[in-house]
């Protein structure tokens, strides 16, 4: 089949990796446009425009699909189907119908949980246990269209957006190309999404990594999870900003057991080479690896050399 493919983000490079090695052809790329980025607002290109043109691939960049020139570049491809992985642009009807099999988006969730922008960090925010990808028709809705295909994973005891991320876009990978698959050879089945348990992933807000230690233990370590590797969980240590990449609970803190601290919240209440324990609203996290501005993260037992810490309160929003 003659394949366009749309994404913009790492996440979509193993779909696109797996589709160049299938036996259909990805004859163009479409990935939203260069922006300046970082301190020098040099222009950024996108990780896969990077990929297409090491690959040697068409690839375009319009502003949106609105235009009259971006639908007759689409037509003018001669699609058979169009696969779509974190884009970043809205397909408009019109453009859906131009490939002649429709178009295909590789979602990271269960659907219909966690439809929207940030599926894998709201997964963790909230705790699930298990999540996934699935393979969807797309329609005008938002992550509304009938399901094609869905696999199942566990989330790691100690999973983060990161490595859940590569996992997930693997999987992707995979599983679009047994759907195509399908597709060629007239076996496809479709499902209508449930009506139930239908959940919206909303954009993270950088604002949402200040850690409010009044929260529960667990809630913290989610929050830390979720939030690596961005925007990364954060607290304040004597007005400076601290970011906590990783932690652990405090043996007792489990969700069934527990305790209110004596100590007021944001206090730390040891300080080790195992690592820095700060009490919360109930139980108590461990910090393993923190950050102070403008230095290079580092594990607890080596921050602890330079910082006296013990004592100390972080401070809550």
């Amino acid at each position: 089949m003659r394949l366009g493919f749309a994404g913009t983000p790492q996440f979509a490079i193993p779909a696109l990796e797996a589709l160049t090695r299938s036996r259909h052809r990805v004859v163009a790329v479409f990935t939203q446009p260069d922006r300046p980025a970082g301190r020098g607002q040099t222009m950024h290109l996108s990780p896969v425009k990077q990929y297409a043109a090491q690959h040697g691939l068409t690839v375009h960049q319009p502003a949106s699909f609105k235009t009259t020139e971006a639908d007759a570049a689409l037509r003018s491809l001669d699609l058979d189907a169009l696969v779509v992985v974190a884009y970043g642009l809205i397909f408009p009807a019109a453009a859906l119908a131009v490939p002649r099999f429709g178009c295909f988006n590789i979602h990271a969730s269960l659907l219909p949980r966690w439809r929207g922008a940030a599926p894998i960090q709201r997964a963790l925010l909230a705790g699930d246990a298990t999540t996934g990808v699935t393979i969807m028709r797309m329609e005008a809705g938002l992550d509304t269209g009938p399901m094609l295909a869905a696999r199942e994973v566990q989330v790691a005891e100690r999973e983060t957006a990161g490595t859940l991320h590569d996992r997930l876009a693997a999987l992707g990978g995979e599983l679009i190309v047994e759907v195509l698959e399908a597709v060629a050879n007239g076996g496809l089945r479709e499902q209508p999404q449930p009506q139930t348990g239908i959940t919206y992933a909303e954009k993270i807000n950088k604002a949402e990594a200040l850690i409010d230690w009044r929260e529960d233990a667990p809630r913290i370590l989610r929050r830390v999870r979720a939030f690596n590797p961005w925007p990364i969980a954060e607290t304040k240590l004597e007005g400076a900003q601290l970011r906590v990449w990783d932690a652990e609970l405090v043996p007792g803190s489990a969700p069934e057991t527990l305790p209110a601290d004596s100590a007021p919240p944001g206090t730390v209440v040891a300080a080790s080479g195992d690592g820095v324990d700060v009490a919360c609203g109930h139980g108590a996290l461990r910090i393993l690896r923190l950050q102070l501005a403008g230095r290079k993260p580092l594990a607890a037992r080596e921050f602890i050399k330079a910082q006296r810490l013990a004592g100390l309160r972080f401070a809550s929003p």
